[in-house]
């Protein structure tokens, strides 16, 4: 059985814009919720991405909605993948990440394997996933969703959520979350380069941090 739902409306791009000017570890430092784990990893080194989620329900062994999915998939887009628990078949590859990038594809998630992993350097659309497999999937219409919520990396992602995401993880936010958490970003940022001279100029982080004050406090 196929839940095919609308594609998501998109996030306005000056406020994707704004978002990747912060760093999703810096959002780390006062956001808990919404990081996928560690198990999900760029497989190279990605440009920060920022963008809008289009989810895809797409189990076991079976290739349709994926294929469904990059056919849907506008300019920017960042496919997000459940693969149902499924971390054996390779839901993707070189021909998956080529069709992507010819849709404008900036970024897939996947919550399970891929392969063809020197094609998807090639093409250039950054991929996250838990690993690398040799054995595929096939066509085999087993069913799936498009645009329903998904769970990916623990984190439960809806259709239009934003997703924020480079070398050190994946981050989902609720759309109406985003400028919050990336002034704030941005302003500690700012603040770290002040950090930075203040450590050149002698002081020791455990005084700037205010670590040494807690110590002296507790004991």
């Amino acid at each position: 059985m196929y839940d095919l739902r609308p594609r998501p409306a998109p996030i306005a791009a000056d406020l994707l814009a704004h978002l990747r000017r912060a760093e999703p570890a810096t959002i780390g430092h006062f956001r808990h919720t919404g990081f996928m784990d560690p198990g999900v990893r760029a497989l190279f080194s990605p440009l920060r991405i920022a963008g809008t989620a289009v989810t895809v329900l797409a189990p076991g062994p079976d290739a349709v909605m994926v294929h469904y999915a990059i056919k849907q998939a506008l300019p920017g887009d960042i496919l997000v993948i459940d693969r149902c628990g499924d971390h054996k078949h390779a839901c993707m590859g070189g021909a998956v990440a080529y069709a992507a990038r010819h849709a404008g594809v900036a970024g897939i998630v996947v919550d399970g394997v891929v392969t063809d992993v020197q094609e998807l350097r090639a093409y250039g659309v950054p991929v996250w996933a838990r690993g690398l497999s040799p054995i595929t999937v096939k066509l085999l219409g087993l069913g799936g969703g498009f645009g329903v919520p998904v769970s990916c990396g623990g984190v439960m992602v809806s259709p239009g959520d934003a997703i924020f995401a480079d070398e050190n993880g994946v981050l989902v936010l609720p759309p109406g979350a985003v400028r919050a958490a990336a002034d704030r970003a941005i302003a500690m940022q700012e603040t770290e380069t002040a950090t930075l001279r203040r450590i050149d100029a002698g002081e020791a982080y455990a005084d700037i941090a205010g670590s040494t004050a807690i110590i002296e406090a507790g004991r």
